[in-house]
C-alpha cells in the first residue's frame, strides 16, 4: 500500500510508469482508480466516489518491507506490507473523481513514497463482476536496501514478534492487518500464520546467521 536502478521484465496487465502509459496518458474521461492491499483499504484518507472489491493478478500482499523507525529500528528492524511479483491480490479499488487526481496522486507519493521503497505502477484489477480496469498502486523496489526478500513464515514471525518502533509493537500491525481484512471477507492465510507464530508465548527464537 511506497526510479528502479535495475531493469526487469515486464509481468503481464504491469504498466511500469518508465516505459509504459502515465496517468496523464489515461484515456480522457476513464476513470482514475487506485488499489489497496493494506492499510490503504480501511483508511484510505483521500476522496472518493466508489469502492469497490478488486483482484490485482501478478502480484501478491507480502511483509516484505523493512521498517526501521514506524514498525522497528535500525538495530531491530521490524516488516511491514509490500506488493511482491508473483500470485494475487485482493484488495479494495477507489474510484476518485477526475477533479481529485492530483491531489490524491499527491497525498499518495507523501504516504508510500518516503524512502522510495515504493514505486508507483498502473496495473489491471478485475472487480467481482468480471469488468476490469487500471488502477494506480504501488509495488515493492526489488532493488531497494528495505526490501527483505521472501522470509520463512517463522523467520518473519521473529521480527514481527521483537520489532517496535514510533508507531508501536510490530505484531499490532501485523494484528490489525488480519483482523481489518477478515472484516472484509478477506483471509490472507500467510499472514495469519505469521501473526500466529509471532504471537505464540512457546516459540523458540531462531539462531543468528
Amino acid at each position: 500500500m511506497h526510479r528502479e536502478a535495475t531493469v526487469r521484465r515486464a509481468m503481464p496487465h504491469d504498466h511500469d510508469f518508465a516505459a509504459a502509459p502515465s496517468v496523464a496518458a489515461l484515456q480522457p474521461r476513464q476513470p482514475f482508480w487506485v488499489f489497496g492491499y493494506g492499510s490503504l483499504m480501511w483508511r484510505p484518507d483521500f476522496s472518493y466516489i466508489e469502492a469497490r472489491a478488486a483482484t490485482l493478478r501478478g502480484y501478491h500482499r507480502a511483509l516484505c518491507i523493512y521498517s526501521s523507525r514506524y514498525r522497528g529500528t535500525p538495530e531491530c528492524p521490524g516488516l511491514v506490507l509490500g506488493l511482491d511479483r508473483g500470485g494475487m491480490c485482493r484488495g479494495r479499488a477507489f474510484r476518485v473523481a477526475d477533479a481529485d487526481v492530483e491531489a490524491v496522486k499527491g497525498y499518495l507519493h507523501e504516504r508510500e513514497m518516503i524512502t522510495e521503497v515504493y514505486r508507483p505502477a498502473l496495473l489491471r484489477v478485475v472487480f467481482n463482476d468480471g469488468a476490469a480496469a487500471l488502477a494506480y498502486t504501488f509495488v515493492a523496489r526489488r532493488d531497494h536496501v528495505q526490501y527483505a526478500g521472501k522470509l520463512s513464515p517463522a523467520a518473519a514471525a521473529q521480527m514481527v514478534r521483537l520489532g517496535c518502533g514510533r508507531m508501536g509493537p510490530n505484531v499490532d500491525y501485523v494484528r490489525n492487518t488480519v483482523l481489518h481484512l477478515a472484516e472484509m471477507g478477506i483471509v490472507d492465510s500467510r499472514l495469519s500464520e505469521i501473526l500466529a507464530l509471532a504471537e505464540d508465548p512457546q516459540a523458540a527464537p531462531l539462531a543468528s546467521s
